[in-house]
């Protein structure tokens, strides 16, 4: 049987068991390339440098999320049931990678603050996705706002609470669904017409 192609994918599912195994400090790319059974050097021809490897697994890291909630953006239907949606899903998404892998987070919050692009690029996306929702809100009649972009900033801002990992120690407390809830109530009564 014919070894498996070594693609970029394979080698970011492998450095993500190899960092989940010995943490950022200790994971380097002869683990990553042990771990795939192929020199060091192999991995360098996709990724050039240890930064840039460290880069693409976080950034496939933050994509997830993106992705996930992409498809609550492109769904049909109105937009506050749509931005009602959207903000759970980010929340639950972000509670549910510090809550059940906490090894994993602490681990990809060493890299993010070493991939600041990343991170710039991430929030930039989501904060289009929120765009999106809330334009078609002020197309549907739904809202109201003079700049969507800027309504759609204030709304991550405000509600960076529930998903700015520095808040990670606050997700497990059992009030937390509760506040959460109290604020995207707000919001969306914030952005409607007839409010």
């Amino acid at each position: 049987m014919p070894p498996e192609t070594l693609t970029p994918e394979r080698i970011l599912e492998a450095t993500e068991e190899v960092l989940r195994r010995y943490g950022p400090a200790k994971a380097t790319v002869v683990d990553v390339a042990r771990a795939l059974g192929v020199s060091h050097g192999s991995v360098y021809r996709h990724f050039r440098t240890k930064a840039a490897l460290r880069e693409a697994v976080t950034a496939r890291w933050l994509d997830r999320t993106s992705q996930e909630l992409s498809v609550i953006v492109t769904a049909e239907g109105p937009a506050p049931e749509r931005l009602d949606r959207w903000l759970t899903a980010l929340f639950e998404a972000k509670r549910h990678k510090a809550g059940d892998d906490p090894e994993l987070f602490a681990t990809y919050m060493t890299l993010i603050g070493e991939s600041g692009g990343v991170v710039e690029r991430h929030v930039t996306d989501l904060e289009s996705q929120l765009t999106s929702i809330i334009e078609a809100g002020v197309s549907q009649g739904d809202f109201h706002t003079p700049s969507p972009a800027t309504t759609a900033r204030a709304v991550f801002d405000a509600t960076g609470r529930f998903h700015d990992p520095c808040y990670a120690p606050e997700w497990s407390r059992p009030e937390i669904t509760t506040d959460f809830e109290a604020v995207r109530d707000l919001v969306l009564r914030g952005l409607r017409t007839d409010a």
